[in-house]
């Protein structure tokens, strides 16, 4: 059978792609070295296929369709942004298990919305460019929430898809590795005038919780203190909750915190370490 044998977060801010060098020069050389651990990371855990749960910005939909949870089983390529300065290519997916994880979701409640072509954005090339992309073998599948804009995704939803997305793999035929990357945040303000304001306290205090794993915690957390608090690309801590209930228990190494100004971002990077 398929194992989940790694859990990562990492962040997706679109300047690491667009713009890298508008960020001070230490700061960008720690965020390039926790990528580069966790390649390090997935090469040691000989990872077959990373699913990477990523969330849209009105990029790919909008007013006309706002899915809560979509899974890519098909054909990928991206990044869909062309001011990120990448070519736009193909991606290998895992459709097999994409698929097995789809049909895994209907039976057990959960109504995916599904796509068979996509082209992905920033939430999921960003991981997808700065670690899979340079591993050779290793496919991905995209997994989006509501986390960017409304309606979103409610917290406690995100850790079911966590737990679910788990027992399907554990519960596929294949003999593939599996890894869960949760992506995006901490605190910014998209598009709003705070932009380029970080609230490093509440970096932390999320970065403490997610190392105790005290989902209680973060599932107690309005949108509206989060909003206030961390701004509005701060509700993709989401995206981090559906890696954390992926996994049952883990010790927490924290890859990386900086809070990065020209990049708008408090930005960070962990990895969930835990007996497979």
């Amino acid at each position: 059978m398929a194992t989940l044998v790694g859990a990562f977060c990492v962040a997706h801010v679109p300047l690491i792609a667009s713009r890298p060098g508008v960020a001070d020069k230490k700061q960008l050389e720690r965020v390039t070295e926790a990528f580069a651990r966790i390649r390090t990371r997935m090469t040691e855990l000989r990872i077959d296929t990373a699913i990477v749960i990523g969330d849209d910005h009105y990029t790919l939909f909008g007013p006309h369709c706002l899915p809560s949870m979509l899974i890519g089983v098909g054909d990928l390529e991206g990044p869909h942004e062309d001011w990120l300065g990448q070519k736009r290519a193909p991606i290998a997916n895992d459709p097999a298990l994409a698929e097995h994880i789809m049909h895994y979701g209907y039976d057990h409640g959960f109504d995916w919305a599904v796509a068979r072509a996509l082209t992905i954005d920033h939430s999921t090339f960003i991981p997808y460019l700065k670690i899979i992309k340079d591993l050779g073998n290793v496919k991905m599948i995209p997994v989006y929430i509501a986390a960017g804009v409304v309606p979103l995704i409610r917290p406690k939803r995100c850790v079911q898809l966590g737990e679910m997305i788990r027992d399907a793999v554990a519960a596929y035929e294949g003999d593939e590795r599996v890894a869960i990357v949760g992506t995006g945040g901490l605190s910014h303000w998209v598009g709003a005038a705070d932009m380029g304001k970080i609230n490093e306290e509440f970096d932390h205090q999320m970065i403490d919780m997610v190392k105790r794993r005290d989902i209680d915690g973060m599932l107690a957390l309005t949108d509206d203190y989060v909003l206030e608090t961390a701004g509005n690309g701060a509700l993709e801590y989401r995206n981090w909750l559906v890696a954390m209930g992926a996994v049952k228990e883990y010790e927490c190494e924290l890859l990386c915190y900086e809070p990065i100004s020209p990049w708008v971002t408090g930005t960070a990077m962990v990895e969930f370490k835990f007996a497979a």
